[in-house]
Parts: C-alpha cells; sequence; structure tokens
C-alpha cells in the first residue's frame, strides 16, 4: 500500500473519482480499431460542433484538436481550414496511429497534418502557437480543469478561440444508480457552472455555454456495456473494483437497470456540456473581475 500511495501522492490516492492516466491510456489503446463504429454520440456531438464553429468567423492558421481520437474531427477540420497547420493530439498512442492509418486517403489535405501523443493537463505545444483549440469529448478525462484550462490559454494566441465538448454530471446516471456496489463505476463528471467558473478563473473573454441531452438506447445491459467498451470509456477512477466483476455483480447490476426500462428499451443518458471562449489580447491577473459566463437556456 505504501508503494502506492508514494507513487500517486496521497491526496490523489484519497481521492476515489480521480482518473487515472495510464488506465485511459490503455483503455483508449484497446478500442481504437473498434472506436469509430460504436462512437455514434461522438459523431453526432462533432457534426454539432462544426454546425456552431460554422457560425463562428475565424479563419486560423493553426489549429489544435485535443483529444482527437481516430481522427475524423481533426479531418473535418482540416477540410474546413484548408491552409492551416493542424496538430492532431491523444493520450492514447493507437488512437494517433489509426488517424495515421486513415491520412493516406486524405493526403491532398492533410499535408500539414502533425500528431502527438500527449495529456491535455500538459500540453507540449509552444506558448501563444495556436488560433482554434478544439476538443470534443475529452476533457472529462482531466483530474483538474483549472491546470487544463490554463493550458489551452497558454498555447491559444492573444483571441484563440476555444471550442469543446464534454460530459456534464448526468451523464450514464441509469448505470451509477444501477452499479452502487461501495466502488466507483461511472467517472465524476462536472457541472456546466462549475467549468464556467473554471473558464473565467483561467481568464477566458465571453464564455458561451448550454447544454444537452442525449438518449441512447439498448434492449439490454450487455449492449450499454459493450458500446462504452467499444469506445474506450472503461471506467478509470482510482476507485474502481481492480478485480474481475463476478456473475454476482452483473446479475445485480442487470436487475437494478431494469427500473429504467421504457417501451421495451434501457436508456443511457449522456449530459453534454457545449461551450466557447476567446483568449483575450492581454490575459488578467488572477483575482481580478472576469467576463460574466452566457449560459444559454435550450427550449
Amino acid at each position: 500500500m505504501q508503494s502506492i500511495v508514494n507513487e500517486i501522492g496521497q491526496d490523489e490516492y484519497q481521492d476515489e473519482y480521480r482518473i487515472d492516466k495510464a488506465s485511459v491510456r490503455a483503455s483508449f489503446s484497446r478500442a481504437a480499431d473498434s472506436y469509430d463504429a460504436a462512437a455514434v454520440l461522438q459523431k453526432k456531438v462533432r457534426e454539432e460542433m462544426l454546425d456552431r464553429l460554422s457560425l463562428i468567423n475565424i479563419a486560423p492558421n493553426a489549429v489544435l484538436d485535443a483529444g482527437c481520437g481516430t481522427g475524423l474531427g481533426s479531418f473535418s477540420l482540416q477540410k474546413k481550414f484548408k491552409s492551416a497547420q493542424l496538430v492532431s493530439l491523444d493520450i492514447a498512442f493507437k488512437m494517433l496511429q489509426k488517424t495515421a492509418e486513415q491520412r493516406p486517403f486524405l493526403q491532398k489535405i492533410l499535408h500539414k497534418q502533425q500528431l502527438v501523443c500527449a495529456d491535455i493537463e500538459s500540453l507540449p505545444i509552444a506558448s501563444n502557437s495556436m488560433n482554434l483549440l478544439w476538443s470534443n469529448l475529452a476533457l472529462q478525462w482531466c483530474n483538474d480543469l483549472d491546470t487544463a484550462f490554463n493550458e489551452v490559454a497558454r498555447v491559444l494566441q492573444p483571441e484563440g478561440l476555444f471550442m469543446f465538448s464534454t460530459f456534464g454530471p448526468d451523464t450514464l446516471k441509469e448505470l451509477r444508480a444501477a452499479s452502487s456496489n461501495g466502488h466507483t463505476h461511472v467517472s465524476r463528471f462536472i457541472d456546466m457552472h462549475d467549468i464556467g467558473d473554471a473558464l473565467t478563473r483561467a481568464g477566458f473573454s465571453a464564455p458561451v455555454l448550454d447544454v444537452e441531452h442525449y438518449t441512447l438506447t439498448y434492449d439490454d445491459v450487455k449492449g450499454v456495456m459493450k458500446d462504452l467498451k467499444s469506445i474506450g470509456a472503461h471506467n478509470a477512477t482510482f476507485g474502481r473494483n481492480r478485480g474481475l466483476a463476478g456473475r454476482g455483480f452483473l446479475n445485480n447490476l442487470t436487475q437494478q437497470y431494469e427500473q429504467f426500462r421504457t417501451q421495451g428499451k434501457l436508456p443511457a443518458t449522456f449530459e453534454v456540456i457545449y461551450g466557447h471562449a476567446w483568449r483575450p489580447i492581454s490575459m488578467r491577473p488572477a483575482g481580478q473581475d472576469f467576463s460574466p459566463v452566457q449560459f444559454v437556456k435550450r427550449k
């Protein structure tokens, strides 16, 4: 036990919801080949982000896709901004390999793409080097949003745009309720208002956030778990059960999840938070007043 505490730090070990980055890296690497076929929601959110981006007047010459996965978002960004230098970054090396495998079919538009294996909370990117930082459903794997947003602000040029999506607290609420047994089974997702506060602490200007809920439906619990595994959405919290899930746990999960069955289907809810903000020309010192966050209410 002592060696574990020394390795990850006493405070980190005490937080059962803290993300184990090595586990995240391994899980997404395993899912690289199955990801695109199963990532239905990720595709929908990516398309929504692209629609929103089309309403913003921006012509970046350097774009960072932070948490690029298999590269489909990067490909769309390069098509949209053909003359821009594109950097595709992901924590899982095999995701980047998958991006590279798909790249030969798109060589005409990807002549300026670079692949980088790294963590959003520690970006190996030069300061003031990017005009647009895009991140589709990756920030939920960060342990400290303040650290992540400070890194984003650092690499963006003045008047650069930060555009992102991430999961909110209602995500997988059915699975969380059905699997309570003393271990963590679903990550602790951050509320939209807390994300807005973190953006202002990092000095971003004119943050705009809104939330949408999506529901995927399944015939059984195995379908839910199979899809999560296929996209690498493995339980990577330090409080997870490190042993194999026994038949008793799976049977109990199946029984408990049945309470949510509606019209013959089991729902899996995903709360998606969309946001964008600008890096101001000069960053404000800590403690000064910031621009108010605009929270958009969907009808």
